[in-house]
């Protein structure tokens, strides 16, 4: 795997910057229904490897599900991530990257819940919600 690149961001107020560490320059999109109300459509996210906040006072977090919580900006509400509760996996949201455009759109999740009104020009890899879940869902 490639050295993971530093890529600075912040929420739309500036409440909440972040630098994050992101081994590949590709993202993914969730179509899932929790990711489109969370963030007000979907949801485009790169993993990051690591993330430093300069001040996580205005990081708000929501459980949103036993293993899985979505983080976002107590003052201006920008979405920002996802991230396991045992802190294996981060999606951070790519419009929060002040380079985002250096990112190419590569998979879509819960492609079982997209709605029909939409579709991308791109060929992505494409996951049911199933799939996604039996990939980071710990086993019942």
């Amino acid at each position: 795997m490639p050295d993971a690149e530093s890529f600075s961001g912040s929420c739309l107020c500036g409440a909440v910057k972040f630098t994050a560490q992101i081994a590949q320059r590709e993202m993914a999109v969730c179509h899932c229904s929790m990711c489109r109300k969370w963030s007000g459509g979907m949801f485009f996210a790169a993993e990051a490897e690591q993330i430093a906040f300069e001040d996580e006072t205005q990081l708000g977090v929501y459980s949103s599900s036993d293993w899985g919580e979505r983080c976002f900006c107590n003052a201006c509400g920008t979405t920002l991530m996802w991230r396991g509760k045992d802190g294996s996996h981060t999606a951070l949201a790519v419009p929060t990257l002040d380079r985002a455009p250096e990112f190419a759109l590569t998979t879509q999740i819960f492609i079982d819940e997209k709605p029909d009104s939409y579709d991308f020009a791109q060929t992505t890899t494409n996951l049911t919600g199933a799939e996604v879940f039996a990939m980071f869902a710990p086993p019942s």
